[in-house]
This record gives C-alpha cells, structure tokens and sequence, in this order.
C-alpha cells in the first residue's frame, strides 16, 4: 500500500525517522508471527476466520478514526460513487489475499505463504510495467528471471503451478496498484474496506451459526470464541501500525524491510510448524532471495535525486 498521510495525501517519504522505523518494524514483527495466530485457528474454515478478521477489525479501525478525527474523511468517501466503487475493488482483492493466507497457513503451506510475500515486490514490478507503462531497469528484469525460474523449478516438482504463493503476490500486488488509486488516507481507507465488506461477512457468520457449521458461539468451551474475536486485533492493529510507520520512512526503506516478515514465516514453517523443506525448494528459495537482493541493493546504494 503507498505511503501516505492521515488525510490521504502523499507524504513526505525523503527522509527516515526514528519513530518511522520503530512502528514499520513492530507492524512487520507483527505480521511475521501472525501464522503462529493462524496455526491455532486452522481447524476453522479459511472463509469463516476471514469473515470475524472483516467483523471483528471494524470497530477497531473506527475508534482510530475517531481519535485522529478523520471520519469526516470516510462520510465523504462514501457519498462520491466514484471512490466507493474503487474502495469494492480494493476490498475484494483484499479478501481474496486474506482467504489464501489463512487457508495456506491451517493447511500446512506457510512456505508457499512466505514465498508469495518474498515475490510479492517482483509481482508489483511486472503490474506497474504492463498497465502504468514503468520502465524496467536492468536489475529489476534480471530478478524478475531469477523468480520466474524458481516458479518453474517449484512448479515442476509440485506438478503444478504454486497457486498459492502466485495467488497472494497478485492479489496483494493488484490490491497495492487499485489502492494508489483511492484518495484517501490509509486509515479511513482500512476502515472504508471493512465496512463494505461488513455485510457479507456478517451474512456469512449468520449462516455459518445458524446451520450449526459455526464456531463462534459454538465455540466457548474450546476457545474457539475468544480466538475469533482476537482476530480484529491479529488483522487492524499491525496495519494501523505500520500506516503510521510507513509515512514517516522513505519509500526504499520500506521496500526493504517489507522482507522481514516472509523471512519470520519461512523460519516458522520450517523450524516450528516443520514443513518439509527439501533440495528442491531449497534451490527454489535461494534463487528467490537471489533475485530480492539483485532488486534491493540498488536501492540501498541510490544516491537521492537533487533539487
């Protein structure tokens, strides 16, 4: 998501601040242990955890929205069609980011979770060359062939594409492109999402507990309850985070710290959730780290540009 300010206009990313790194680096902390919260809900239906994480968020991002004082920000959104129409786009290519994640993790494939944020950033190269006409450099083509070929390496073993991890690079690399699109401020635009989204979530849990497949106030003696009500916190507090952290950063520090979580997902999936991790995906995942370091240290060793 592009960095920008409480009222949704750019903001001054040319310098790193301290407060900046501290917030970027708690939300992305945060993110790179979430899969242990989402281990614990695997018994749960992905689409049903996805519906309490919608609910249970709107709250939460309401009252930051009253403390900054920014709902008249959200009222506004809400009356231009133009801005609500592209705040649905944006709050379905979430959903469907936030429904493989939690699938990949309670089915056992955190690996391929954490290979679709590593190329998540190669992903959104290719987008912003193919639909805003941004020109590739030499080293961006020659990691975006590093990671095409542990695709195609992952792909052979698996005999078949790793629908997965592509899925999360592109919803979330389609959810980035859409959101740069929508004038406003990353708070109210979260909360503007979960809103729209608030109906057929709450649609979802009616059904799901009325048919008795629910496991929500089914769930008070197995915790399953208190686990799905977290679910808010799990998903609005590191965003809200790192919303704050991320406008106060420049755009290249973020892009390198945005490699902190999927490296704390990989190590939990192998060494805690013990998935296997064998020669092949090895290969796979050196060639991706490869490529994210041809794409990365261009940016740390930039001169920045001149008045």
């Amino acid at each position: 998501m592009a960095a920008s300010d409480s009222a949704g206009k750019p903001a001054n990313t040319n310098e790193d601040t301290l407060p900046g790194f501290l917030f970027a680096l708690t939300a992305y902390l945060l993110w790179g242990v979430l899969p242990l919260y989402l281990h614990e809900v695997g018994h749960i239906p992905a689409a049903e955890v996805v519906a309490h994480r919608i609910i249970w968020s709107l709250p939460i991002a309401g009252l930051v929205l009253v403390a900054i004082g920014r709902t008249a920000d959200v009222r506004k959104a809400i009356m231009n069609p133009a801005m609500l129409g592209m705040a649905c786009i944006t709050a379905a290519f979430v959903t469907v980011n936030w429904s493989i994640y939690v699938y990949a993790i309670g089915s056992g494939h955190a690996l391929e979770g954490a290979l679709g944020y590593y190329i998540n950033p190669l992903i959104s190269v290719v987008i912003g060359a193919l639909l805003l006409g941004e020109r590739l450099r030499g080293p961006q083509m020659i990691a975006i062939g590093l990671a095409a070929i542990a695709v195609a390496i992952l792909a052979y073993d698996a005999g078949g594409l790793p629908w997965i991890s592509l899925g999360l690079a592109f919803s979330w690399g389609f959810y980035a492109y859409f959101r740069k699109t929508l004038p406003i401020g990353p708070n109210q635009g979260f909360f503007l999402e979960v809103l729209i989204l608030t109906i057929p979530a709450l649609a979802y849990i009616i059904y799901a507990e009325s048919t008795g497949s629910g496991h929500f106030l089914t769930g008070l003696s197995n915790n399953d309850t208190w686990l799905l009500l977290f679910s808010g916190v799990a998903t609005a507090v590191p965003l809200m985070i790192y919303a704050n952290g991320a406008k106060r950063l420049k755009l290249s520090t973020i892009g390198i710290m945005q490699y902190i979580a999927p490296t704390m997902v990989f190590v939990i999936a192998v060494f805690v959730f013990d998935e296997p991790f064998g020669n092949t995906k090895l290969v796979a995942f050196c060639l991706i780290w490869a490529a994210l370091a041809v794409y990365s240290l261009p940016m740390l060793f930039r001169r920045p540009a001149k008045a």
